[in-house]
């Protein structure tokens, strides 16, 4: 038998193993990644499967590529409209809750191991970072579903933050190894990192974009493997240029779901499978680089640091980070116990060791010990506390049936699915009464496992997924319309001009989009509009009344079917 035979029987086995173990965290609620790693640990040379594996080097290079296809699969699934609603507080997470973090920890874990404070920052740096790949796992397994700037904020911080504790831990190390001294030099090295891994981000995810959208592929198939290609060649190429790839990844996934690209459910559906092999095997291969005999001797300490981690350096971190930007006491406490530790901190635990630093070794262990408690103690009640702090909302359950636009042309337009709850304002209507914006039409209704075709006096009931087809302009105002309270949803932007059908009435504005217009309810907007203008009704003319403008869009034998809404204010 040949060596890569038995190589591929070991490695398929271990896969499937951690694939079926994926089914029991659903089922038991234990965080997916400690199911990996504990086959792992049972493959390893102290568990039953016996195989020896120490080879630091190899992690570190398995761990880096698993990491930047999980950062581009969440960065694909990072919807764009949500970012400036999360920008700043996961920004002030991902510097200021990482670096005050790392302080914290390290100042501790120096008094807790007796180490040189140096060394005992190192390893505050190296745990400091929430990890992507541990709150992506377990939010899916868990099938947690949060309010939308937090849950924004938790996964835009999980994938921005690794720079800065890379940075961290980069420069200690090279100042510990006596090769760079402390001062402006390592924040100028920070600002290069950072701003290196943005430009590339951005500029090779848009590029990635415009050319998905264009080129002529021989086979649909190929679409997905060009796409997750181009996302590690912007990890590839800011790593070259000495900048951020981590940051680079992400950045790109958010640009290209941001522009809409060809084949965008398929390029999600292989993502999303390359994201969990690349979960399984980084955990697996993590699991068994450990000894858990050499764990049991960092017990004692590791369980003090886990402790000032989890209990006081972090939770200070977050407070000072987002208290000045209006978050309540409640998702303050969620996002502090959200700050879940994975592969991040264990492959950055292999950089001592792959430098040559002395006590590295213990280092790695006291690392790996408080990821494996971290991710046991938050990941198992991450979902419990969400409840108890009432911060859940109500989870949307699987279409049985999906659409999807499939064209080599990129459309200008999206199908999007909304899936009808108890608390859903429209269940119970008919479609003619939704009052849609112009641009947005009921296009099939998936009633359990049967299509309902959707006509005016259909009506829309709890558990129907309604896959409506819209043109990007009146995704905010649809999304509205199908938001379970208006207060949940984003603000509709002021100065933007919105489409809606001249026979809305006033009343439907105010009922559907939460947006006040000072006149009778009953009277529709042509009907408003053509009072108000009188002689001067032409396209382009409007009104205003208070913080909303109507304008007249167009007139269609002389009935006004579209009418321009404005706000000039954040109204709505």
């Amino acid at each position: 038998m040949f060596l890569i035979d038995r190589v591929l029987l070991v490695a398929a086995l271990l896969v499937v193993l951690g694939v079926a173990a994926s089914k029991v965290s659903a089922r038991w609620g234990v965080p997916v990644l400690v199911l990996f790693v504990a086959i792992g640990m049972l493959a390893g040379s102290e568990g039953v499967g016996g195989i020896g594996f120490e080879n630091y080097r190899l992690a570190h290079g398995a761990g880096t590529i698993a990491l930047a296809v999980i950062l581009f699969d969440g960065g694909l699934r990072t919807p764009f409209r949500s970012i400036r609603h999360a920008v700043a507080p996961a920004l002030s997470l991902a510097t200021v809750g990482v670096l005050l973090t790392a302080a914290l920890t390290g100042a501790a874990a120096a008094y807790i191991l007796g180490v040189p404070l140096l060394n005992g920052l190192l390893l505050g740096s190296i745990v400091a970072s929430t990890d992507a790949a541990a709150v992506f796992s377990v939010l899916r397994s868990t099938g947690l579903r949060l309010p939308e700037r937090l849950g924004a904020t938790l996964e835009l911080e999980s994938g921005s933050n690794d720079p800065m504790a890379v940075f961290l831990t980069v420069s200690l190390l090279e100042v510990l190894l006596g090769r760079m001294e402390p001062g402006l030099g390592l924040l100028a090295l920070f600002a290069q990192h950072m701003a290196i891994g943005s430009v590339v981000g951005i500029g090779l995810g848009l590029a990635t974009a415009w050319a998905t959208n264009r080129i002529r592929l021989g086979a649909e198939g190929l679409y997905p493997v060009f796409v997750a290609a181009a996302g590690l060649l912007a990890y590839g190429l800011a790593a070259t240029l000495h900048g951020s790839g981590f940051l680079a990844v992400y950045l790109a996934g958010m640009m290209v779901a941001s522009r809409g690209v060809v084949f965008q459910r398929g390029i999600l559906v292989f993502t999303d499978g390359a994201a969990w092999l690349a979960q399984v095997c980084m955990f697996v291969l993590l699991g068994m680089l450990s000894f858990p005999s050499r764990l049991m001797h960092v017990a004692g300490p590791g369980l003090l640091i886990t402790a000032v981690l989890v209990f006081v350096a972090r939770p200070l971190a977050v407070a000072l980070a987002l208290a000045p930007l209006r978050f309540g006491p409640r998702e303050i406490a969620f996002v502090s116990w959200a700050g879940l530790k994975g592969a991040v901190p264990i492959v950055l635990g292999t950089f001592p060791l792959l430098l040559g630093l002395k006590g590295g070794e213990p280092l790695f262990d006291v690392v790996f010990f408080v990821v494996l408690v971290s991710a046991l103690l938050q990941g198992w009640t991450l979902a419990p506390l969400a409840r108890k702090l009432g911060l859940e909302e109500p989870g949307a359950p699987e279409p049985a049936i999906t659409l999807e636009i499939t064209s080599l042309q990129q459309v200008n337009g999206d199908i999007v699915q909304y899936t009808l709850t108890e608390a859903s304002r429209v269940a119970g209507r008919t479609v003619r009464e939704l009052a849609l914006p112009d641009g947005a039409v009921v296009a099939m209704i998936a009633r359990r496992n049967r299509v309902v075709p959707p006509r005016g006096s259909t009506r829309v009931r709890p558990g129907d997924h309604l896959f409506i087809v819209l043109t990007p302009a009146v995704r905010p105002l649809v999304d509205r319309v199908f938001t379970g309270r208006l207060d949940h949803a984003p603000p509709l932007m002021p100065d933007v001009e919105f489409p809606l059908r001249g026979d809305t009435t006033v009343g439907d504005v105010e009922e559907f989009y939460g947006v006040s217009v000072d006149a009778d309810p009953a009277e529709t907007l042509e009907a408003l509009l053509r009072v108000r203008l009188g002689t001067r009704l032409e396209e382009g003319r409007g009104i205003t009344l208070g913080a909303v403008k109507l304008k007249v869009r167009r007139i269609v034998d002389g009935r006004v079917e579209q009418v321009g809404l404005v706000l000039t204010d954040a109204e709505g």
